[in-house]
């Protein structure tokens, strides 16, 4: 779904299957599956000794709005127990995931020109030992 956006898109590179490729040798990737079908999922990027960011998490449009989102964030929270301070970023026109992330603790520090028209907006997450 787009949330706001300009035209159909999402976060630079969103769709590149070499972007994909990359997070598979960089990241832990991690798939929500319903059966056999994959319906949600997130890329961990260990950045440091106490810092995790979290990209491309997703869930399909019709199973959103049911806590579904809030559960996937929480269980990423908690991958890394040494984790004290968990990042991510998502498109400012994207009011919907800002908002959700807002109401999970998140705190924006920043932006980041994306070149795209739009900028990215960074949050973090505090978390506790």
């Amino acid at each position: 779904m787009n949330y706001g956006a300009p035209v159909v898109c999402g976060p630079p590179g969103y769709d590149s299957p070499d972007w994909q490729r990359q997070a598979m040798r960089r990241g832990h990737l991690y798939k929500l599956l319903e059966g056999d079908r994959v319906v949600g999922g997130f890329v961990l990027f260990r950045r440091d000794d106490d810092t995790v960011e979290l990209g491309r998490a997703f869930i399909e449009p019709e199973l959103q709005n049911q806590g579904i989102g809030g559960e996937l964030l929480a269980f990423a929270e908690g991958v890394f127990p040494e984790t004290r301070r968990l990042i991510l970023d998502t498109p400012d026109w994207n009011l919907r995931t800002r908002h959700f992330y807002e109401k999970a603790g998140y705190r924006r520090i920043g932006e980041i020109d994306t070149g795209e028209g739009f900028p990215l907006i960074q949050y973090e997450k505090r978390l506790e030992a």
